[in-house]
């Protein structure tokens, strides 16, 4: 279990105490996103979504480049082994199922990081196609919380 071991050195110590897949799934690893990342196909979006913030967990840089769509892929990917993933929260999904007619997909998520001992949020609006059968990543957008009003002049 060669993912495991990457997995263990990536996630935060409250984590290592079992196998389960670093996605949030309740399923370990070698049974929720290894096999995806290994060259099984998701068969949805958030599928693909899930298995590619594992893939950063293990650092696994080509898959990550093998699932962006290749019209937006960058030439290299470069990850921070500093880098520390704490967790995954899909916040919603629209389309992208496992139905074949199903050609586009949707999925907001947060993952939380630390880097340094600081703590981040990615919040991210990801936006998925399937081409021939196979989901791809295409690119996300970054949700702006609306500013709270100020009272003035007081």
């Amino acid at each position: 279990m060669l993912g495991a071991v990457f997995l263990r050195a990536n996630l935060d110590p409250v984590m290592v105490g079992d196998d389960r897949c670093p996605c949030g799934a309740k399923a370990e690893f070698a049974l929720c996103c290894e096999p995806i990342i290994a060259g099984r196909c998701a068969e949805t979006a958030e599928q693909l979504m899930r298995s590619r913030y594992s893939a950063f967990v293990v650092m696994n840089a080509d898959y990550l480049l093998d699932t962006w769509h290749p019209a937006k892929r960058p030439k290299t990917l470069a990850l921070d082994s500093e880098q520390r993933w704490l967790g995954l929260q899909i916040k919603r999904t629209e389309e992208g199922g496992a139905d074949a007619s199903d050609e586009k997909g949707l999925v907001e998520f947060v993952a939380r990081y630390k880097i340094n001992g600081k703590g981040h949020r990615l919040h991210e609006v990801s936006h998925f196609v399937r081409l021939n059968g196979q989901w791809f990543y295409v690119e996300g957008e970054f949700p702006v919380k609306p500013k709270r009003a100020t009272a003035r002049g007081k």
